[in-house]
């Protein structure tokens, strides 16, 4: 994060600075800058082992961090966790709700640990059910449910306590496109009520839908940021052109296809060309002798924003 930004922090309600997170002799979050402010969505998107998830336990007050400064809601989680976790609402990457209660006791019980009297908690429970569009399923046992049911269950249960920051990892692994967009809208509703969500997500769609801010995250460190339009043109250009072959029939192209765009990338069975221009260079390529087997212009995406920063190597 630039270090101009540390004078914009008055009204954060994450702030971190030189943020670090060591495993033994394995330092997972290697110094980081973070502001989160009041009413955004704010994401973390990274390979797999970025530090994400490590970064997202130490704001939400559950592994303490090994170097540097943090503060949640205007707390230090080391001294003030319990105080800042009444105040938070969690949502983690595996659902670990009480699959032998019914979804309604999910979260009656869930509540009373907030010191909520039984009256509060029965009428927050028909609120939340509403929210999530769950009232039909109340009764039932939890183990009943689809996964996207208990992911929308899971959220629910995050809102009993009326959280002004929500903590969201990874909210929608798994579950089919109908699912995803269902809790996408009810996340948009949570936004305009107010409260502010941090996500770490692998969705690029889901990262360009929700996030007003974000940063990139690889091998612990922060490696870009800003909004996803910002990303997008800082990263990247307006247009890609897809160029498909068969498997080592483009033996030859990439000299051919010399300066019609930005860059080219090239994968087994086609050619990526970042340009200003996609039907231009479409255009010029047919005209300099390269005959795809289809070809497609398109617009640059966060995911290609991603794989720049972070590469194709599969990263377990």
């Amino acid at each position: 994060m630039a270090q101009g930004s540390v004078d914009r922090v008055s009204d954060s309600l994450v702030q971190a600075r030189a943020l670090r997170k060591r495993f033994g002799v394995v330092e997972a979050v290697r110094g980081i800058d973070i502001d989160v402010q009041a009413g955004e969505v704010f994401g973390f998107l990274g390979p797999n082992g970025a530090g994400k998830s490590s970064t997202m336990r130490m704001i939400g007050c559950v592994s303490p961090r090994s170097a540097g400064e943090l503060q949640v809601l205007g707390m230090d989680p080391d001294a003030d966790g319990p105080r800042i976790r009444a105040r938070l609402g969690v949502v983690p990457q595996q659902d670990n709700l009480d699959v032998e209660l019914s979804v309604r006791d999910n979260l009656h019980v869930y509540g009373r640990y907030f010191g909520m009297s039984r009256a509060a908690v029965r009428a927050k429970a028909i609120e939340l059910l509403d929210f999530v569009q769950l009232t039909e399923r109340a009764a039932d046992p939890v183990e009943q449910l689809s996964g996207g049911m208990k992911r929308r269950l899971t959220i629910a249960r995050s809102l009993v306590n009326e959280p002004e920051l929500m903590l969201l990892d990874e909210p929608t692994t798994g579950l089919d496109p109908q699912a995803r967009h269902l809790l996408w809208d009810r996340l948009f509703r949570l936004k305009r009520h107010g409260v502010t969500l941090i996500i770490t997500t692998h969705y690029m769609d889901e990262a360009e839908q929700l996030c007003d801010r974000l940063v990139v995250m690889d091998g612990g460190l922060i490696v870009a940021e800003g909004s996803p339009r910002e990303l997008i043109a800082g990263y990247s250009t307006r247009d890609v052109l897809e160029l498909r072959c068969r498997p080592g029939a483009q033996r030859g192209w990439r000299e051919r296809l010399d300066g019609l765009a930005d860059r080219v990338e090239e994968l087994p069975d086609r050619l990526l060309l970042y340009t200003s221009d996609g039907e231009a260079a479409l255009v010029a390529a047919h005209q300099r002798g390269v005959q795809p087997v289809s070809s497609l212009v398109r617009r640059s995406t966060l995911e290609d924003v991603f794989l720049r920063l972070t590469g194709r190597s599969l990263v377990d």
